[in-house]
């Protein structure tokens, strides 16, 4: 089996476990994503969504955001952790959309991950989640997982996007990667991982994985 057959396997049975893919951050619109998924990082998607409500209840617009005090955002936000970076972020990002952007969020690779506090993996969920532009963002459970089934080296989250981008069709970017960190979710978590127990890991996984002490992520 070539390894873009067994990429298709792979992602037939993701289609059939998750035919239905919400997307896992509460949010309206173009902004209270960017804001959801910058506070998403190091800090879980559960955690965020019970954040959000009382941010977005003081500011869900950047013009607004622009109105409420750095430490009063700081203050909301502690629960996600890295609460003095990611206020900062919020209150600069905002004050640019505002000044450069009309007050939008930009639909621009370049000019998103010009924003402080966005980086490329932010800036992929955006354009992916909230405008429908092909990408494929690579959190750690996508790493770990194209690792363990060998569709990727492992050696960097910039290869595995490159090497998953390689291996599955563009139009199927925008779910598949949210199918992969479902199925890491509930199947193939970093430990504890019995690959025998694992849906995908049984049949395609990386022989290594079967061996008694065996590294079980890049």
């Amino acid at each position: 089996m070539t390894k873009r057959e067994k990429a298709a396997a792979i992602q037939a049975k993701l289609e059939a476990l998750y035919p239905e893919i919400p997307i896992p951050l509460d949010h309206r619109d173009p902004y209270t994503l960017l804001v959801a998924v910058l506070l998403s990082a190091q800090c879980t998607d559960k955690r965020v969504n019970l954040t959000t409500p009382e941010l977005f209840a003081r500011a869900d617009n950047a013009a607004d955001m622009l109105q409420v005090p750095v430490e009063e955002i700081k203050a909301i936000i502690r629960p996600c952790g890295l609460s003095p970076a990611k206020s900062k972020a919020i209150a600069e990002l905002s004050r640019i959309l505002v000044e450069e952007h009309g007050g939008e969020v930009p639909q621009s690779w370049e000019a998103l991950e010009a924003l402080p506090g966005v980086g490329h993996k932010t800036a992929s969920v955006v354009m992916a989640q909230a405008f429908g532009v092909p990408a494929f963002p690579v959190d750690t459970h996508i790493h770990r997982l194209a690792w363990r089934w060998t569709l990727s080296t492992g050696k960097s989250v910039a290869k595995t996007e490159a090497d998953l981008k390689r291996l599955f069709p563009p139009e199927s970017w925008n779910s598949l990667h949210l199918q992969i960190i479902y199925y890491g979710r509930e199947y193939c978590k970093a430990r504890p991982h019995d690959p025998q127990a694992c849906p995908i890991c049984a049949e395609y996984g990386r022989r290594s994985l079967f061996k008694p002490g065996a590294k079980q992520a890049p």
